[in-house]
């Protein structure tokens, strides 16, 4: 997401909202005058309330008032008070500043959320529902959500998108990367050179309510069911970000979820003990998935929108180098950032969880482990496409890296999407539900995640 810090003086709104409030103004609101009042004696005398009257809470006010003030004569005053306050000396380096209060315990107050409402309301109108009054509705800090430089669904998701046969998708090379997912039969691909552009698509696979979720700077592509309990969510992308990780919307309640954790976060269904589940999404070739799926349909060049699809152009200088385009707290050195890793976890049987590095089970193209007591297998192929399955007692010893295992008793397996079948018991191991992920993105996501590597 390019920052593309356009604080188009709407701000006559925020203004306007601000006008209604009656009685003492809040400290939150002479960190707002910078914006709604072109009067320099209004400026004079806010600086010198924020002065005199300094607190911790501040901090965070004064950081983000400095991220989008256009005013340099007002952001030299802030930045000099803030600077002198504090006793750093970051200047404009605001992933030190951001590093700096995130490295410590939240002093933020309940005000903290008007003041982001507002600030942000004036970038989108439907940002304000986002944070007002949900001080007592959040289950992340909120001084970690970070506007990611586009309105709400300013990355436009493919709603059900139109997709096309394989000797149709003659657009695709077999070395262009593509997600591959089976439900229930319906065998789709979705090359990363379009979703890359629009970060998720909606549609019912299978005969379900699914949502492709592609958080770009993190590395993920999860695959969510979208009906959960009876009801029907309808996401959308909510231009935020927690922790590099984007945050996702519902349409109904304008609720965000963390898009790692299938949870809202802050909002209206927080605490009402909702989690999506999630698939498997294999991350391979077009040309290996073409080949052990010569009926996949895949997405279409025709998906309503202008955007340069060819492969390797969206994100490009981003997968280029391992430098972060938005921060996070802390930094784990054990793998580099955008190193990839295989993402093992079940959430709705237990808190353990595993990454496994991709370099490392290249070298082992079978590895077997236990999560909750529960044995599986990864199986990785020649393209360093990752399958996983619940194999019970059964112990793998040989593998071709394309659809054919050996178990230790000698019989023959087939790998398919849903389950890995014995060829003549017809025994079936179901599939684990895994992903790849950038390891700075699933770390930070997951301080406590074991590593293999």
């Amino acid at each position: 997401m390019k920052k593309i810090l356009v604080l188009i003086v709407l701000l006559f709104s925020i203004h306007e909202i601000s006008a209604q409030k009656v009685g003492q103004k809040e400290a939150y609101e002479y960190f707002l005058d910078f914006f709604t009042s072109p009067d320099p004696r209004t400026h004079n005398i806010s600086h010198a309330y924020i002065k005199n009257n300094w607190e911790e809470s501040f901090e965070i006010l004064a950081i983000e008032t400095l991220y989008f003030l256009k005013n340099v004569k007002n952001a030299t005053k802030i930045l000099e008070l803030l600077e002198k306050k504090t006793k750093k000396n970051y200047r404009y380096d605001f992933h030190s500043w951001f590093e700096y209060i995130w490295n410590k315990e939240p002093a933020y107050n309940a005000s903290y959320y008007k003041f982001k409402a507002i600030l942000h309301h004036s970038i989108d109108q439907r940002f304000y529902r986002y944070f007002l009054n949900r001080d007592h509705q959040s289950t992340i800090r909120l001084d970690e959500v970070r506007w990611g430089g586009v309105v709400q669904d300013g990355i436009p998701p493919l709603r059900d998108p139109k997709m096309i046969s394989a000797q149709q998708a003659t657009y695709l090379k077999d070395d262009h990367i593509i997600f591959g997912i089976t439900v229930n039969g319906d065998i789709r691909a979705y090359p990363k050179r379009i979703l890359a552009w629009h970060e998720m698509f909606t549609d019912t696979v299978g005969g379900i309510p699914v949502a492709g979720v592609y958080c770009t700077l993190c590395g993920t592509v999860i695959l969510y069911k979208t009906n959960e309990d009876g009801v029907q969510y309808q996401f959308g992308t909510s231009g935020f970000l927690y922790r590099s990780n984007k945050l996702m919307y519902d349409k109904e309640t304008q609720s965000l979820w963390n898009t790692l954790w299938g949870k809202p976060v802050i909002g209206p269904l927080v605490g009402k003990n909702i989690e999506l589940e999630y698939l498997s999404v294999v991350t391979t070739t077009w040309g290996e998935w073409k080949k052990k799926h010569p009926e996949t349909l895949v997405l279409s060049l025709r998906t309503g929108h202008q955007r340069d699809y060819n492969e390797g152009v969206a994100y490009k200088e981003y997968f280029a180098t391992d430098d972060l385009m938005f921060n996070i707290p802390k930094k784990d050195k054990r793998l580099k950032n955008k190193q990839q890793i295989l993402a093992i976890r079940l959430p709705d049987q237990t808190d353990e969880n595993f990454a496994i590095s991709s370099k490392f089970l290249k070298r082992k193209k079978i590895f077997k482990h236990k999560i909750n007591n529960l044995n599986f297998t990864v199986f990785t192929d020649k393209t360093g496409a990752h399958r996983v399955y619940f194999s019970e007692a059964i112990q793998f010893i040989e593998y071709d890296k394309n659809a054919t295992a050996i178990d230790d008793k000698g019989n023959t397996w087939i790998l398919k999407e849903n389950a890995l079948i014995n060829t003549t018991t017809q025994q079936e191991l179901k599939r684990f539900p895994a992903y790849n992920a950038f390891w700075f993105g699933y770390q930070a996501a997951f301080p406590e995640v074991k590593l293999i590597k």
